[in-house]
């Protein structure tokens, strides 16, 4: 795990809000859970370098395949790609920010997002019941690197199959990590052997993730950790080279 110096940090969203995995240079790595982003930059020091499952940038009209770094990741995936799911448009993903209190308010804002999500898209298309759940995970990064500029250079969006398919020699991981929402023994044994070839110790991977994450989140953030690593590095490489901005000129890429 080549470090550059700076503590690095792979974030994933969970029930709870955000689980991390943090290591600093020399250190062993942590995992800590956080109730929003801003707590978990709050936490970190101004010049680690943090990578995250989550969208970064948000296009103001959404075309076919999604904002430009789905479709440039997904043919590399294989049987994983559906994993990688289309973000709407800004419009969209602001339609409805209110906190749900029932499952009924939460569908109709789901469909209210859906008709804003078809109006500003070509072809027309929806949004998915996946990606509108972690819509106020999005406005959360979304809100703070429009307010905060400096953070672009530190917070970067990461996905992690197309991690996995990275570190393991650009060849996709061969088992899914859940089927049918439950997580899969063997898909979470293949990419733990990963992440250990990768410096991680078993022992680590194998603790209960913390109260309000599962287990596959907290191998998600895992994996996140180490692209902050080939971040600092300079190893990493961007879909697409070089980034596209969006309209507040927030870096769009997915890096791996």
């Amino acid at each position: 795990m080549n470090s550059a110096g700076a503590v690095l940090v792979g974030a994933d969203g969970c029930k709870a809000g955000w689980i991390a995995v943090r290591r600093g240079p020399g250190s062993a790595p942590s995992v800590e859970i956080f109730p929003n982003f801003a707590a978990l930059l709050a936490a970190t020091p101004d010049d680690a370098i943090v990578a995250v499952d989550m969208p970064i940038g948000l296009p103001e009209f959404s075309s076919k395949g999604g904002r430009g770094p789905e479709a440039l990741v997904r043919p590399q995936l294989a049987a994983r790609q559906s994993s990688v799911f289309s973000i709407p448009s800004r419009a969209a993903l602001y339609a409805d920010t209110s906190d749900f209190t029932t499952i009924e308010a939460w569908y109709a804002a789901h469909r209210r997002a859906s008709e804003v999500a078809r109006a500003t898209s070509d072809p027309p298309r929806g949004v998915s019941i996946q990606a509108f759940g972690i819509f106020s995970k999005i406005r959360e990064i979304d809100a703070l690197l429009i307010a905060r500029p400096d953070l672009r250079g530190r917070v970067f969006e990461s996905h992690p199959e197309v991690a996995f398919w990275r570190l393991n020699d650009d060849r996709a991981m061969l088992l899914p990590k859940k089927i049918k929402g439950s997580v899969n023994p063997a898909g979470m044994a293949e990419r733990k052997a990963l992440l250990c070839r990768h410096g991680y110790a078993i022992d680590f991977l194998d603790q209960p993730p913390p109260r309000g994450a599962a287990a596959d989140d907290f191998l998600d953030a895992a994996v996140m950790m180490l692209i902050s690593g080939r971040i600092a590095s300079g190893r990493a490489k961007p879909f697409p080279n070089p980034p596209l901005a969006d309209g507040f000129g927030i870096p769009v890429a997915i890096w791996a």
